[in-house]
């Protein structure tokens, strides 16, 4: 037995349905719409909630909260994961996402102070608590904001 004599079970694999190919496909003529109706019709479409006219589900729900349209994304990185970068390095968005520290911006980055910091660097981020700013300045380091 060898890899090019592999084969899938009997009756595990199904062909593509092919609509539109001629009555001898079976799916041929009004290629499986049916006769007139709103979906018979080209460029038909209803939203992926529509139940028919009954009101749907996610109308039916309570709503209960509130969800703010204009909340910000922001990621959080703490002082002590900082430590990974050698003494004086300029840290900045596109260092932190390019170390993999930081997957992805958002709305901005915020450096909090759960850690310890045991090196001097140069902080350039938009925003830095105060107990990180503590943190970095009592390292012999510098913090430069909404840079």
């Amino acid at each position: 037995m060898n890899l090019g004599s592999l084969k899938p079970s009997e009756g595990s694999r199904k062909k593509k349905k092919r609509v539109g190919r001629g009555e001898g496909s079976g799916h041929g003529g009004t290629s499986c719409r049916g006769h007139k109706g709103q979906n018979a019709r080209s460029g038909s479409s209803r939203n992926p909630g529509f139940e028919g006219g009954q009101m749907p589900l996610y109308r039916r729900l309570p709503k209960r909260g509130f969800r703010n349209p204009f909340r910000k994304d922001i990621t959080i990185i703490n002082i002590g994961q900082l430590n990974r970068f050698p003494e004086g390095s300029i840290i900045d968005e596109s260092l932190l996402i390019q170390s993999g520290l930081v997957h992805h911006a958002g709305d901005g980055i915020k450096v909090l102070g759960k850690g310890t910091l045991d090196r001097p660097l140069s902080v350039k981020i938009e925003m830095v608590s105060r107990g990180a700013r503590e943190k970095i300045l009592a390292a012999g380091g510098s913090v430069v904001e909404g840079a």
